[in-house]
């Protein structure tokens, strides 16, 4: 990862736990920027996958599939900025599906790096873990609004962690002579 890589995911990561911070703090208004943080992260996720698909990806071989994600990926986001008026239940399955959906991901990218014999698969599984701990818990909780803010809270915290950690851990570098 380049300096200017590593300063992104730092910064990002602050960002995150930050915001997690203020939710916990202010559970008043946690479920709008819960609904708000989504939104804008699907949509820019989105325009990312669509900017790359025209600058690049659209010579490359599977070069649609990324403009196909990008397009969901909007539209996820418009659709989430749609539904921040209806009540809370319907967002918080929204969410849930997003984590448990990520969670699942995060452990099968996991379990393929030890496979491959990779050092870092323990922190993919146990970020895959995190999440569907999360899931789960939203779950449990699902007419507690407070509580499923003070726990997307502590989730997006170590999500930032996480990003911070793997931003400042020191990668291998393969030199050819």
């Amino acid at each position: 990862m380049t300096k200017a890589g590593r300063i992104k995911n730092t910064l990002a990561g602050l960002i995150m736990i930050a915001a997690a911070l203020y939710m916990i703090w202010d559970d008043d208004d946690g479920y709008l920027l819960v609904t708000s943080i989504l939104c804008i992260a699907l949509a820019l996720a989105g325009l990312r996958y669509i900017f790359y698909y025209l600058t690049m990806a659209r010579n490359m071989v599977g070069g649609k599939l990324l403009l196909f994600i990008g397009i969901i990926l909007l539209d996820l986001g418009a659709f989430t900025m749609a539904i921040a008026d209806i009540p809370a239940f319907y967002v918080v399955l929204y969410l849930l599906a997003g984590h448990a959906f990520a969670g699942l991901v995060d452990i099968l990218r996991g379990l393929e790096a030890r496979r491959l014999a990779s050092p870092r698969w323990k922190l993919n599984v146990m970020h895959g873990a995190v999440n569907i701990a999360v899931a789960v818990l939203c779950v449990v909780f699902i007419r507690s609004t407070s509580m499923l803010v003070l726990i997307y809270g502590i989730g997006l915290i170590y999500s930032g962690g996480v990003r911070i950690v793997s931003a400042l851990h020191s990668t291998a570098i393969v030199y050819i002579q």
